[in-house]
């Protein structure tokens, strides 16, 4: 099983409007989508893949807690960035201001796309969680589904962490730009010291 609960915690509902619970952020990757991209994982996840790259992400207790005005303005202040990731965690559990941002960031030229553990047919569906076809309208790119350990693919080739993984290009302007590789990892370090590493393997490995 790969989904063990169906409701996100309540911890959820305390993330006041025009706000995004994150777990992490950094500029310019390059191994979380095409080009050079913001990344943000969000807070919270019901999943509990086995090998799941990020278990940090999986609690929905506040994390750090920042506006979506704010979090555009980080993005737009790189120039460096040309397109913006949304990770996780579970994106669509804060599907409307994530929807939000999207809308900034595509207004100012940059291109969105969005990891997710639903299927884009449940994303599609009465059941979904809120916000989800909002967001959905402004991805150019989505890669869905879980993350399914006994299926992991470990190739140079694959944009996708396990098999049952599909890539939906939702902008044309994209279909030759699935180029980035799912084993690829990639180590930032800060002005404070702290490194952060990641792509497959890597996760979202935060050390001092």
């Amino acid at each position: 099983m790969t989904q063990k609960k169906t409701n996100p915690d309540p911890a959820l509902m305390e993330i006041p409007p025009g706000y995004l619970n994150i777990m992490g952020y950094v500029d310019e990757s390059e191994v979380n989508g095409p080009g050079c991209r913001a990344v943000i994982w969000v807070q919270g996840c019901l999943r509990e893949c086995p090998g799941c790259f990020n278990l940090e992400s999986w609690s929905f207790e506040m994390n750090q807690l920042i506006s979506v005005n704010s979090l555009a303005e980080k993005i737009l202040s790189n120039s460096r960035n040309q397109g913006v990731t949304f990770s996780g965690g579970e994106p669509f559990w804060q599907a409307s201001a994530l929807a939000a941002l999207a809308r900034l960031v595509k207004a100012a030229g940059l291109n969105v796309m969005s990891f997710s553990g639903f299927t884009l047919e449940q994303l599609q569906s009465e059941h979904a969680p809120a916000g989800a076809q909002d967001l959905l309208e402004q991805l150019d790119i989505l890669i869905d589904g879980p993350y399914i350990q006994s299926l992991a693919i470990n190739s140079p080739d694959s944009p996708v962490s396990s098999s049952n993984q599909r890539v939906h290009v939702f902008n044309p302007a994209f279909n030759d730009q699935i180029t980035w590789a799912s084993d690829q990892i990639e180590v930032h370090i800060f002005k404070d010291g702290r490194r952060l590493v990641t792509g497959y393997r890597g996760g979202l490995d935060l050390r001092e």
